[in-house]
């Protein structure tokens, strides 16, 4: 640590950027238990109120964690990723996958869902925006938790109007193979193109609990539009994503 006499930085912040240095050159590894605070204060010679200081600093960045009776540990990276692109590809849906399933188990984890609600419901102020539909219109809704080696990843709200939904399999509980999308090309509605819309944010005390968040662990909200070929959009996803189980990967032509 460094206790140059033109060093400004609160001795907690010091603490916090040597632990975080070892981290990011990897002396701890994602996982790994670091020292007691009494064995920091130690090591950084200052007193165990600033070492607890560094700590609390530390998890504010989403470096590491606190287990209850167990210690702090280096934060694990995110194992799962989910390409932005490749992930909506017909080919899975088509072929009776599901997109988060495929995606999982092409990278070696197991997924899956629980439907949380089924239900008509007004249409909230982003919705009604994408749908260009008057805020509260009835629309239906499917509401579930999906999980990633048995641990919630996302709280995933998908709206659809009634007039698209009605009759179709996505009022059902279960949609069948190939999920939402392809019951809406079965309804004639051939999927022709997606946007994606992300933001960060720290979670609410519901969605702590719901997604199992660790202390400090953001949550990125996600907002997906479903167009099909005449560019009306035909399905409206609200999702509330663990921060540290996603990891988005992107390749894409660069447009001219």
């Amino acid at each position: 640590m460094s206790t140059g006499a033109t060093d400004a930085r609160p001795m907690q912040v010091r603490v916090a950027d040597d632990i975080r240095m070892k981290i990011e050159t990897g002396t701890y590894r994602p996982g790994d238990q670091l020292p007691t605070l009494d064995d920091l204060a130690g090591d950084h010679l200052v007193s165990l109120a600033v070492a607890r200081k560094a700590i609390d600093l530390l998890k504010q960045q989403g470096l590491v964690i606190t287990v209850q009776g167990k210690g702090t540990f280096v934060r694990k990276r995110p194992s799962a990723r989910r390409h932005g692109i490749d992930r909506y590809a017909k080919s899975r849906w088509k072929a009776g996958q599901a997109i988060l399933t495929a995606e999982a188990e092409a990278q070696g984890h197991s997924a899956g869902q629980v439907l949380r609600e089924l239900a008509e419901t007004p249409a909230p102020a982003v919705v009604a925006e994408r749908f260009k539909i008057p805020i509260g219109t009835p629309v239906w809704v499917r509401r579930r938790t999906t999980l990633v080696d048995d641990r919630p990843n996302q709280l995933a709200d998908s709206y659809f109007e009634l007039g698209v939904a009605k009759g179709t399999q996505i009022q059902e509980e279960n949609t069948g193979p190939g999920g939402s999308f392809a019951r809406l090309e079965e309804a004639g509605y051939e999927l022709d193109e997606i946007t994606e819309e992300w933001s960060v944010r720290m979670p609410t005390g519901p969605e702590s609990v719901a997604l199992r968040l660790p202390a400090g662990t953001p949550v990125v909200d996600l907002t997906r539009t479903t167009f099909d070929v005449t560019g009306r959009p035909v399905e409206v996803m609200l999702a509330v994503i663990a921060g540290d189980m996603v990891q988005m990967s992107y390749r894409f032509k660069i447009p001219s």
